[in-house]
């Protein structure tokens, strides 16, 4: 799965989709999708990363008590 990076607007290859959807998680590993090399992974806060269509991620996804 790919994400954008709001800074850089580089896409992030999401190297766990599960890290992605656990709410409990503030960060995810994952590396940038840029250039003709494989990028070294890094850590990304989850609140940088948006879906490519610039469309926010799920609040369940960030949040452990949504259902609230």
């Amino acid at each position: 799965m790919y994400l954008l990076h709001r800074t850089s607007g580089d896409l992030v290859e999401v190297l766990d989709v599960s890290e992605a959807i656990d709410p409990c998680k503030d960060s995810l590993g994952g590396r940038f999708h840029a250039g003709e090399e494989i990028q070294e992974p890094e850590t990304f806060a989850k609140s940088d990363l948006v879906f490519p269509s610039g469309e926010a991620l799920p609040r369940c996804w960030l949040d452990p008590d949504y259902k609230r």
